[in-house]
């Protein structure tokens, strides 16, 4: 059988015309260049400044591209800008992330910065295809308190919705409604992986308060087998020390964080969208345990300690 990621495969040739015949801020080159100043300029600078962060086998992602999914546990504000900064330019260049349509595309300034720093798009809370995953919450950007300003994602919502926040989602998914009605476009995970676009998706939902981690929705690994895209694992280690959950900013002193990749994954033969998310939470943490006391130190401190 062929390999769909090798070049000259039908597949991949109709997802690199289908990239090209549609024009629109994921496919722009000028908006890509703000991304790369926004990204590289102020956010890794940023972030690689107030931790030590170290990468580990980012050489494990030679061999891809066009559309995939970055799927990796989360436990911090840390976790996106972490994973942005770690994936080498060429990658991260179109990576797309969902948002929450009621709380990061509700005022226009705050949508723009999303938008820029997070290359972000509209996801509907509380429905069953409202993120990349296919479900609830599991891919809002997040980053530092202070870097917030920048970056517009500050305070990560709350999976609990008070009145304001039910008529704000009441108001979003109007407004989608609108669009759809209007025969406007719109943009989902599986639209842009199908155009060859790649998306990051945080399989549990939401961060973790101790570092450990939750079961995995499947949604992102339905996603994979029904895009024919290719999965990258990878454990983030140490943020949720270094800028613990309800925190303002991260810990001072520069504490030390990992980024840790595994090989690109992808559904085996007979294998569900349930299995799948499974194997790909346990090679996760198979990475975290292989590589915390590289990242900080022999002793290291449990899930949730705070030295």
């Amino acid at each position: 059988m062929s390999d769909p990621s090798r070049p000259g495969h039908p597949r991949r040739e109709a997802v690199a015309r289908a990239a090209t015949d549609v024009t629109d801020r994921f496919s722009s080159r000028g908006r890509a260049m703000a991304r790369y100043v926004a990204q590289r300029v102020v956010l890794k600078p940023t972030i690689w400044s107030i931790t030590s962060v170290t990468v580990i086998d980012r050489d494990r992602l030679k061999g891809v591209e066009g559309g995939f999914i970055v799927v990796a546990n989360h436990s911090s504000h840390l976790d996106a800008p972490l994973i942005l900064g770690a994936l080498p330019r060429r990658l991260a260049r179109y990576l797309a992330t969902g948002a929450a349509a009621d709380y990061f595309f509700d005022v226009p300034w705050r949508r723009q910065l999303t938008e820029l720093f997070f290359n972000a798009f509209p996801v509907q809370r509380g429905s069953s295809t409202s993120t990349p995953a296919g479900t609830p919450g599991s891919a809002t950007p997040q980053a530092p308190a202070a870097v917030a300003a920048a970056a517009a994602a500050a305070a990560h919502p709350s999976t609990g919705a008070t009145p304001t926040q039910s008529a704000a989602r009441r108001k979003a998914a109007a407004r989608s409604a609108a669009r759809k009605r209007a025969g406007q476009p719109t943009v989902s995970a599986r639209s842009l992986l199908e155009r060859g676009y790649p998306v990051l998706v945080f399989p549990e939902g939401t961060r973790s308060k101790d570092g450990s981690v939750a079961a995995f929705k499947p949604g992102a690994a339905a996603l994979s087998a029904a895009c024919d895209v290719p999965i990258i694992p990878l454990a983030l280690i140490g943020a949720h020390i270094a800028h613990p959950r309800g925190s303002a900013w991260p810990r001072p002193g520069r504490l030390p964080v990992g980024v840790a990749f595994g090989d690109p994954m992808r559904p085996e033969p007979g294998e569900t969208p349930v299995q799948f998310s499974a194997r790909l939470r346990d090679e996760i943490l198979r990475l975290k345990d292989a590589n915390t006391a590289r990242i900080l130190g022999p002793e290291t401190p449990s899930e949730g300690a705070r030295p």
